[in-house]
């Protein structure tokens, strides 16, 4: 297993070089001056759009804008926002998280450009259901000749959406807060995830999206109240929060070391893993939204940055900043996250981040799992996509008893390697985005100009 794990990080550490950060930082930058920030602008429709004003149930796809994005933030609220922030912390300093800012800003744009193209290159099978996602951005957008990268993809996207690290944090905070005691527990908490796990992703996307649309909602709001009443019973330590994150984010103090370097390709390293804009996993989900229009998706896709890494992750690293753990404790990701929780709000803090884990963590894997399937249909055909469901249901198990930093290299140096073909794919056929919000938002002025003519 030494092997394995040495093999895994060296990898990681290969693929998260330099030279992913300048790829998707400077798409990013690309993506905001290539839209001249218009879809800034429209975020008040955006959201409009997400409530289902602008909506028609005989649109193409399979699942509603609303549940689309609840789908896609399955994936990434949660483990990501909770315990990837706590080893964000752990390894680039309270700094690092000033660069999971800056991917969200950036993310935010690139998500606009990935999701609509998602939704016009994508195809309606015969029974109606959309394949969408970079594989067949690529197929159907660019030169013949490119069609490699979207095999590359799709490997990538079956190893990558395999549930290492939701799966391994889920048992280890289970285990360690109310389970230490049982021998071999981790190996009955994989079972009975594996079971849980089996019930909800063999029924297909739908069932999928139907859990997120309740489960995701209802806990977010949960871990929001819990930790904004963690910051007010300790105001006066949110603004020193504020400025050790400015101040570390500049001046290299990472707690592994590494100087601004370290500090900057964790936080996006951390960020990209939060929020996912730029690695096309977003887009897989996203490209399967029941909609007229590929820019409306676009639209509503881009917020989903604002939810996971501006909001959720800020919140979670000012817990574990204000409560002081980070400099202290032993404990890694989400086990360092529950001392933040129980250190300030007591065991009720501890009990709601254990619930909110498990439904966050949960949500996850049942998204992941539509990830990968999609990957493995797009390579094998649909055998691919049932034979990948039970390769998916057998790593929950396995992963479940593996160590953190096996499960995290595997899924990181995997989103390195499907960042490539996305973002290539996404720059290339860019002004064809910026050509389909051109005429959309013209037609939203046009709109708005006659009902006002009308009052």
């Amino acid at each position: 297993m030494e092997y394995l794990d040495k093999l895994a990080a060296d990898f990681a550490t290969w693929a998260w070089g330099p030279w992913l950060v300048v790829l998707l930082l400077g798409a990013g930058a690309y993506f905001l001056y290539a839209s001249k920030l218009r879809p800034f602008l429209y975020l008040p429709h955006a959201f409009s759009v997400l409530a289902g004003k602008h909506s028609n149930k005989d649109d193409e796809g399979d699942v509603s804008h609303f549940k689309a994005l609840t789908a896609a933030l399955s994936g990434t609220i949660g483990l990501g926002n909770i315990a990837g922030v706590a080893v964000a912390i752990q390894i680039g300093g309270p700094g690092a998280i000033f660069w999971m800012w800056v991917t969200a800003i950036f993310g935010i744009a690139t998500k606009f450009f990935t999701c609509t193209l998602s939704v016009m290159y994508r195809e309606i099978g015969p029974n109606g259901e959309a394949n969408a996602g970079p594989m067949y951005i690529i197929k159907n957008g660019l030169p013949k000749y490119m069609l490699p990268f979207a095999y590359f993809f799709a490997v990538f996207g079956i190893i990558g959406c395999l549930p290492s690290f939701q799966a391994n944090q889920l048992v280890q905070i289970t285990n360690d807060l109310y389970f230490a005691d049982v021998e071999n527990f981790r190996y009955i908490a994989a079972s009975i995830l594996v079971v849980l796990t089996a019930f909800v992703i063999l029924g297909g996307l739908k069932r999928i999206a139907d859990v997120s649309a309740w489960l995701v909602p209802i806990m977010a709001v949960l871990y929001f109240v819990s930790v904004l009443s963690a910051i007010l019973l300790n105001l006066d330590q949110l603004i020193p929060a504020f400025k050790l994150i400015f101040v570390d984010a500049f001046t290299g103090n990472a707690v592994l070391g590494g100087g601004i370097a370290g500090v900057i390709i964790t936080g996006i390293r951390r960020g990209a893993f939060s929020n996912e804009a730029g690695i096309g996993t977003e887009s897989l989900v996203h490209g399967a939204a029941k909609t007229s229009n590929p820019v409306k998706q676009g639209l509503v896709a881009m917020t989903g940055p604002i939810f996971d890494t501006l909001i959720m992750c800020t919140l979670t690293a000012l817990i574990i900043l204000i409560s002081g753990v980070w400099q202290s404790s032993d404990s890694s990701g989400v086990t360092l996250t529950s001392e933040a929780f129980s250190m300030i709000l007591g065991p009720i803090g501890s009990l709601i981040l254990f619930l909110c884990v498990v439904s966050f963590g949960m949500s996850t894997i049942f998204t992941y799992s539509y990830y990968g399937a999609s990957c493995a249909k797009f390579l094998f055909g649909e055998s691919g996509n049932k034979i990948y469901q039970y390769i998916f249901i057998l790593f929950v198990g396995i992963f479940s008893v593996t160590s953190l930093d096996f499960a995290l290299n595997v899924v990181d140096g995997s989103f390195a390697m499907m960042a490539i073909p996305t973002l290539i794919s996404t720059i290339w056929l860019a002004p064809k985005v910026v050509a389909k919000a051109n005429d959309y938002f013209t037609t939203l002025k046009t709109q708005d100009k006659k009902e006002l003519n009308r009052a």
